[in-house]
């Protein structure tokens, strides 16, 4: 039986905010109040998780990496055969008309959801669909909670892996994420935060909400890219490793190598770079919270959000 007592948290705990009990909602084509905002139980998301979906983070008026994001929601949805009819402007208006109605301008996090819409009858056929994806964005006041920087992520290696690209490609950011919850709920019943996801070979991974990266005396390691989810921050971290003479390398490595790592952080659009405390009770460096290669590398990439917001708004004037 587990006896920590640590609180867990995980990589999306972000500070408590009021101002997010009463948001508007983008509800296809209509900006409601959240009580108010409400798909049908016909829904093929809802009932399937038939739909696509990205985070993005607003950081002084603009959604940072924008282009990278739709090309991978654009081409998720093409690959899947979901007909949207709008582009990356349109959907570029509605989030910004979102986070306006909000009073929003940084510190926001949104969740753009794409399902193939609401189905004539309760049963799979995507055909069944015929009114075309239902589009739903959620932006919330978020800033990441300050446990997560200054304690870490506890991670347990879960026997729940990230298949094979015929099974369900992962990098599919998609509704379906019931392969990452199962993995979730085993790592939390492990007395740990979050779940290492190993895998069909054995090799580390990601984890089942991040993509996963180790620091190993001096160099920067993290997977294939085969088996995890093409993450945008995860990608702009090794793109940042590489301009700045940081050895990087994407690679298979097993569980051995991440015990005797000297550090270990997470990569996601909320978190940007999320420390890892300990894995499979191991602790994982001598410090307490980012060590000094993540901290350099947050810095580097804060440093590129803002480059990316100053262009975006240079492109508008």
């Amino acid at each position: 039986m587990n006896t920590d007592t640590t609180p867990s948290h995980s990589t999306h705990d972000a500070e408590a905010d009021d101002r997010n009990d009463n948001i508007k909602i983008w509800v296809n084509g209509e900006i409601v109040h959240k009580d108010d905002a409400k798909v049908s139980v016909y829904d093929s998301g809802f009932m399937l998780g038939d739909g696509m979906w990205e985070g993005m983070r607003l950081y002084d008026g603009e959604w940072a990496f924008f282009d990278e994001h739709m090309d991978r929601l654009f081409n998720s949805l093409k690959s899947v055969s979901i007909a949207l009819d709008m582009g990356p402007q349109d959907i570029h208006k509605l989030l910004n008309d979102t986070a306006a109605a909000n009073d929003m301008t940084t510190d926001a996090h949104c969740r753009l959801m794409i399902t193939r819409g609401r189905k004539a009858k309760p049963f799979q056929h995507p055909a069944l669909s015929k009114w075309g994806p239902t589009v739903v964005a959620i932006v919330e006041h978020s800033k990441p909670a300050e446990s997560l920087l200054g304690r870490g992520i506890r991670l347990a290696t879960v026997p729940q892996v990230r298949g094979l690209p015929m099974s369900q490609d992962a990098k599919y950011n998609s509704h379906s994420k019931l392969n990452c919850v199962i993995a979730c709920l085993q790592a939390e019943q492990a007395g740990a935060d979050e779940g290492l996801m190993l895998d069909p070979h054995g090799f580390v991974n990601t984890t089942n909400a991040c993509n996963f990266f180790i620091v190993r005396r001096g160099e920067v390691w993290t997977s294939t890219g085969d088996y995890c989810m093409n993450g945008v921050t995860r990608q702009k971290v090794i793109d940042l490793c590489r301009a700045n003479d940081i050895p990087v390398k994407e690679k298979n490595y097993s569980l051995y190598e991440a015990y005797g790592a000297d550090e270990a952080f997470l990569t996601g659009t909320f978190g940007a770079q999320t420390p890892v405390a300990e894995i499979d009770g191991k602790p994982i460096g001598t410090q307490e919270g980012a060590g000094p290669m993540t901290l350099k590398i947050r810095a580097l990439y804060k440093d590129l959000v803002a480059q990316d917001v100053a262009k975006q708004k240079g492109a508008r004037t």
